[in-house]
């Protein structure tokens, strides 16, 4: 009876990661769903300093954000890039607003300027994008740039990557002293 029940467990979730295999995922050729929402911002006067670059070099996006609702909306201002033949690799330098989440006054606008430097050689399309705190990200139209040169490799801290091993670890120890509990205990 165990073994029947265990065999069924095995059955059914590989049967679950299975299922992506056979369903086809639907795409829409990158066209990105913009949310439908009460809190509406809208993107104007989006303007880019460029449109060729070398790597390192610093690129501005600047423009509006229009609250058209009536009540106010919390959100933050990045930069969103999409390329075919590259890893979207950019440095944020400068933000004004310089609050990461900040909030847009009802039926107001705000000023917005975000500088970066890209990193990484590619044909990019850059668009200004406004995440709405709980609801999600509103892109501008965007522009197209091209970053020539060789890329910029930087040096990632492992301080973090260190605080997220040490619970892997003690967990992976729980489990290998666990099984082998049970194992020696078959015997």
């Amino acid at each position: 009876m165990r073994t029947r029940f265990l065999t069924m467990l095995a059955f059914g979730i590989l049967s679950f990661n299975c299922i992506d295999l056979v369903i086809p995922i639907a795409d829409a050729h990158d066209v990105q769903l913009q949310p439908y929402t009460d809190n509406m911002i809208v993107i104007e006067n989006e303007t880019f300093n460029r449109e060729s670059m070398q790597t390192g070099e610093t690129f501005t996006a600047q423009g509006t954000l229009v609250n058209i609702a009536d009540r106010n909306i919390r959100g933050w201002v990045s930069i969103f890039s999409e390329s075919a033949d590259t890893n979207n690799r950019w440095e944020m330098l400068a933000r004004d607003p310089p609050d990461v989440v900040f909030e847009i006054p009802k039926n107001s606008a705000v000023k917005y300027s975000l500088s970066a430097k890209a990193l990484e050689p590619g044909t990019y399309h850059i668009h200004t994008q406004f995440g709405i705190d709980k609801v999600g990200p509103i892109l501008g139209p965007g522009q197209t740039v091209i970053v020539q040169g060789d890329p910029i490799v930087t040096h990632i801290p492992f301080t973090g990557i260190t605080y997220q091993l040490i619970p892997i670890a003690i967990g992976s120890t729980i489990m290998i002293a666990i099984s082998y509990y049970f194992w020696r205990k078959r015997k």
